[in-house]
């Protein structure tokens, strides 16, 4: 809105500035930091009025006693409106990449809050159907991959390159195309074509078949996400400080991949309108940071699956659109073994179990909750089980695995970024 709106007044002294994408990006960065802020605590007063809050939480996996229960819920709504004002403000709404977020944000937001509200009000643990969750999640991949694929608007240039002309700096970029084109880490040549995969199959019927495979990859890439972002939601702050560092290492992707200067300094992929992805990531950080205000230790508020939802999807659709998908093991290191300490956990324990040994890999999964469950706890509901994984130190509190957590997303945040020069 207020982005249309100054574009008619350039004339007016400060008007300008509404053009530098940087100056827009800290604007939505802090506005969306105190509107999570301000919002949050109104949030949390209203629903204690309401006496909406979390009744799952098992405490007794808790050695340190940490009271869960009464603590408001659904504070996933307060992240989503922080993200959504700046952006609807200052945001570039004609913007195909910008119009992609904001229909992922309100799709998850959706599904997670139809998931939460089934939990608080009608009491019901298991939420939402996890078959209606997981359509919903594909739903949401298919609109994004087929846009990405039919909208004229989805262009690159892949190759940009420099030359001095005349004592000034000129740029030639490759003509603009649809492609299946992405970033592969660590290799000199790191731009691989989905494709290229099919060429046994001639020339035209290649691009095709790399479509639909992209679109497919789209599609696991936002319910993979997703889903590890809503395990990865098990203590205070865990989420949303994880994915505010994810959100920044895609931040800095999504402006170099939307600038001609940094794209050929770094030999990457130009996409002409990705800039404005910066704005919205930039909305995504600063209301995470601000919920962080209140969902930090100990928690005045959860986010609920109506945050954990659309966060991971957020940053899936984001490495889609700037085609840094294959990056995503690395930068979600943290949420990828949050996934597979579950299904590992689940197919070992049903495993042994038809063969009468009950053996558990760790204590308990999420892998963060092994780290603050005793041998007791676990024996007391489960006496004929087997650890794998015992551990020989003492139990952590949460506070400690949230902060080690977040300094190990920040060392993958690093590496995912340093891929792009190293080859």
């Amino acid at each position: 809105m207020l982005y249309e709106l100054f574009s008619l007044f350039n004339d007016f002294p400060g008007a300008g500035l509404m053009n530098y994408i940087s100056f827009r990006a800290v604007v939505a960065g802090v506005l969306a930091m105190c509107i999570s802020i301000w919002v949050g605590r109104w949030f949390i007063h209203l629903l204690q009025r309401k006496h909406i809050s979390e009744t799952q939480r098992d405490e007794s996996i808790d050695p340190f006693n940490v009271a869960k229960k009464g603590v408001p819920t659904m504070g996933g709504l307060v992240i989503i409106a922080a993200i959504l004002i700046p952006c609807l403000l200052i945001g570039n709404l004609s913007n195909i990449y910008m119009i992609l977020m904001l229909i992922t944000t309100i799709i998850l937001g959706s599904i997670g809050f139809a998931d939460d509200y089934i939990k608080t009000f009608k009491k019901n643990k298991d939420g939402l159907n996890g078959w209606l969750k997981i359509s919903g999640q594909i739903l949401l991949g298919l609109i994004v991959g087929l846009t990405l694929r039919y909208s004229p608007e989805v262009v690159m240039n892949e190759r940009v390159d420099s030359h001095i002309e005349n004592n000034v700096t000129v740029y030639e970029k490759s003509p603009e195309v649809k492609s299946t084109r992405t970033t592969i880490p660590f290799f000199k040549s790191h731009d691989f074509n989905y494709a290229d995969m099919f060429s046994w199959m001639g020339e035209d019927n290649m691009y095709r078949a790399g479509w639909i495979f992209f679109v497919i990859l789209t599609v696991l890439v936002v319910v993979s996400v997703s889903n590890g972002a809503n395990l990865n939601d098990g203590m205070d702050g865990m989420c949303a400080g994880n994915s505010a560092i994810m959100g920044l290492a895609l931040l800095v992707l999504a402006y170099l991949s939307g600038n001609v200067i940094f794209a050929d300094y770094f030999d990457i992929m130009y996409i002409p309108g990705s800039e404005e992805l910066t704005i919205f990531l930039a909305s995504f950080i600063g209301a995470l940071v601000g919920f962080l205000w209140w969902n930090g230790f100990p928690a005045q508020i959860f986010m609920g699956d109506t945050g954990s939802l659309t966060i991971g999807g957020i940053i899936g659709v984001s490495a889609m659109i700037i085609h840094k998908e294959l990056l995503l093991p690395i930068l979600c290191g943290v949420f990828v073994m949050e996934s597979l300490s579950v299904i590992l956990q689940t197919q070992v324990y049903k495993f042994s179990k038809k063969r009468g040994h009950r053996l558990r890999i760790w204590k308990r999964a999420p892998i963060h909750d092994h780290f603050r469950t005793s041998m007791d706890q676990v024996l007391r509901n489960d006496p004929t089980c087997r650890v794998l994984f015992k551990g020989k130190g003492p139990l952590q509190h949460e506070t400690k695995i949230v902060l080690r957590f977040c300094i190990v997303t920040l060392i993958l945040a690093a590496i995912t970024i340093l891929t792009l020069k190293i080859r």
